[in-house]
C-alpha cells in the first residue's frame, strides 16, 4: 500500500533522513519507534508532503506520490493526524469535522457516522470551539476529522502526547477497533513502548535519520531496545 524507497529529507541546510525505506502493509499497524529528534515527524511530514523528500520515492497504491501536494496525497485516501493536532481552536468542532470532509474521494455533504461513531463524546460538543478542548479531547477530534474523509491509510504522529490516561485508553481501542475491521492501515510514531506493543504488527526503528532495525514483535528485544530506544 505505501511504499517509501530511499528517502532524504531535511530542512534549510540540514539533511534529516538519509536513505529510509519502508512499507505500510493493507490492514497492517506499523510502528515506528526511535528516540528524540532522529526524525519521525521528519518522515511523516514527508510521507504527506507537507515536507518535499530532496531525493527517494513515495508510492501509494503503486502511484508515485513524491512530487504531489498534501491535497492530492489526502484526496488519494491517505488520513494524518499530526502531532500537535493542529485543530482549528476558533471552528466548532462540527466544522472541524467538517473540513476533513475536504480530501473525500467522493462528494460528501454530511459527516460519515463511522468517522465518529467510535468517538461518542463528540457529538454532544459539536457546537463548542475547538480550542476550548481539552487535549485529549482535541486529540480524539483531530483524530475523527482524519476518518471523516475514509482514509485506506492513516498517518499517527504521537496520538498519546500529552493526554490523560483514559483517553490514551480510548485511543488504543479505536485503533484495536480499525485494525479488526481490516479496511484501514495505520502507520503509527508513538514514544510508550508498552502502547505500540499492543496494537503493532510490525516495527521499524530510525537512528540518526536512517532505519536502525525493523522487525515483527517476537524480535524487538530488550538488546534492541537498550541499543535505539534507551534514553
Amino acid at each position: 500500500m505505501l511504499a517509501v524507497q530511499q528517502l532524504e529529507a531535511g530542512y534549510g541546510e540540514s539533511i534529516i533522513l538519509r536513505n529510509v525505506s519502508l512499507n505500510v502493509k493493507p490492514g497492517q499497524v506499523v510502528c515506528l519507534l526511535g528516540r528524540n529528534g532522529v526524525g519521525k515527524t521528519t518522515l511523516m511530514k514527508s510521507i504527506m508532503g507537507v515536507l518535499k523528500a530532496r531525493r527517494g520515492v513515495v508510492s501509494y497504491n503503486g502511484a508515485d506520490l513524491t512530487k504531489s501536494a498534501p491535497a492530492r496525497r489526502a484526496k488519494s485516501g491517505i488520513g494524518y493526524v499530526p502531532q500537535g493536532r493542529e485543530i482549528f481552536g476558533q471552528l466548532t468542532v462540527y466544522e472541524n469535522i467538517l473540513i476533513g470532509l475536504e480530501a473525500a474521494r467522493e462528494k460528501v455533504q454530511e459527516v460519515p457516522p463511522e468517522a465518529i461513531a467510535k468517538f461518542p463524546v463528540l457529538p454532544t460538543m459539536y457546537k463548542r470551539r475547538g480550542g476550548d478542548l481539552s487535549g485529549g479531547q482535541q486529540q480524539q477530534l483531530a483524530f475523527a476529522r482524519a476518518l471523516a474523509s475514509g482514509p485506506e491509510l492513516l498517518l499517527l504522529d504521537e496520538p498519546c502526547e500529552g493526554i490523560q490516561p483514559s483517553i490514551v485508553d480510548d485511543i488504543r481501542d479505536v485503533i484495536r477497533s480499525i485494525k479488526a475491521d481490516g479496511k484501514t492501515a495505520i502507520l503509527l510514531v508513538e514514544q510508550s513502548l508498552d502502547f505500540v506493543k499492543s496494537v503493532g504488527d510490525y516495527f521499524y526503528i530510525l537512528d540518526k535519520g536512517a532505519v536502525a532495525w525493523e522487525g515483527e514483535l517476537e524480535s524487538l528485544s530488550d538488546e534492541v531496545i537498550r541499543r535505539y530506544l534507551t534514553v
